[in-house]
């Protein structure tokens, strides 16, 4: 039997017609999920597809309606564990739409991600969900201008293009500062990221120390990093403030896995984390579920970002008024690396 050399060939409808013995018509419409045909005769149709391997061109489909089902989602990493887990979001919303994501990764760089969104807008997407408010000034004009929904995730902080959803970051980094101060310490360390386009942590920063500077409480030291967010880092760094300033009582981590790498540091030192020594992340991982200690951490509430964002670009979601922010409530989960407040 000789086997059709396919590649420099594409199938077409005439190939699927052929298989199925139904007309080129036909099959074009079982295809679409458009007209009228039985359900004997679509098995058919789909069935011969599936066995030759056959997709459709959705580029010539999308000619007339000027639009393809994709969605653009455009996020900074997706090695960071945040991201993955907004993407998981959309696509289970997604899944039950004719709708499809296509993801694209940016590296916290605004060039790539100004190129990125050009390529992926060019394929004309019925959508496009992108992460965070700050963007160049040639992106934001393309996604003012796309004539398609736009949904900025992850954060409310600003004003967005179209949409937004997310948490305030500012908020979450204020109440973080508030559980500091109400829990007794005094001498705060803060561990965070160089990467410029890490908004997102930026704002986090900003409210923990407008909280404790109302307080009175200093931040005694600040260290950043570059690079990959896990325990190797969160060790290193913890080491190095714990012996650059030795009086400070509260170490802040902005991604739970440098904090849980400082965690297992102090543990390990015999130190006396809960009581003498308070530590907090952000973003709440299951994955750390399993560590010794439960890391005091916020709820970011990832997921629930992705899944809304979905159902905006999907039409499936009324907003409450003109304001199409729809800011989500962080939960501050305090574990037992911190003491109890004073007043309880």
């Amino acid at each position: 039997m000789t086997r059709r050399n396919t590649r420099h060939q594409h199938l077409t409808l005439r190939d699927v017609s052929e298989a199925s013995g139904v007309s080129e018509m036909t099959v074009s419409r079982v295809l679409r999920n458009r007209g009228d045909v039985s359900d004997k005769t679509r098995a058919k149709v789909v069935e011969a597809a599936k066995r030759l391997g056959y997709v459709p061109n959705k580029i010539a489909g999308a000619l007339a309606s000027n639009r393809v089902n994709l969605v653009a989602v455009i996020v900074p990493s997706l090695s960071n564990l945040v991201f993955p887990e907004v993407i998981a979001g959309i696509d289970e919303v997604l899944a039950d739409t004719p709708l499809q994501p296509v993801i694209g990764a940016t590296n916290y760089d605004p060039e790539k991600e100004e190129k990125t969104l050009f390529e992926m807008l060019s394929w004309r997407p019925s959508g496009v969900i992108i992460a965070g408010l700050e963007h160049t000034e040639a992106s934001r004009a393309m996604l003012a201008n796309c004539g398609v929904p736009v949904v900025e995730v992850m954060d409310v902080d600003g004003d967005p293009i179209d949409a937004a959803v997310g948490i305030s970051h500012r908020r979450a980094g204020y109440q973080v500062g508030t559980e500091i101060a109400a829990r007794g310490y005094k001498r705060v360390g803060l561990l965070g990221t160089k990467v410029d386009g890490d908004h997102r942590a930026r704002k986090r920063i900003e409210g923990l120390e407008q909280a404790l500077s109302e307080n009175n409480i200093p931040v005694a030291d600040h260290m950043a990093y570059s690079g990959w967010s896990g325990f190797a880092k969160g060790r290193e760094m913890t080491k190095a403030m714990l012996e650059r300033t030795p009086d400070v009582d509260f170490l802040f981590y902005t991604n739970d896995l440098t904090g849980a790498g400082g965690l297992l540091y102090a543990l390990e030192q015999g130190l006396d984390v809960g009581g003498g020594l308070g530590l907090a992340g952000f973003n709440a991982f299951e994955l750390l579920d399993g560590l010794p200690r439960n890391l005091a951490t916020v709820d970011s509430r990832r997921r629930e970002a992705g899944q809304i964002a979905a159902r905006i670009v999907a039409g499936d979601y009324t907003f409450d008024g003109d304001d199409r922010r729809v800011e989500l409530t962080p939960t501050f989960i305090a574990g037992n690396t911190l003491r109890n407040r004073l007043t309880d």
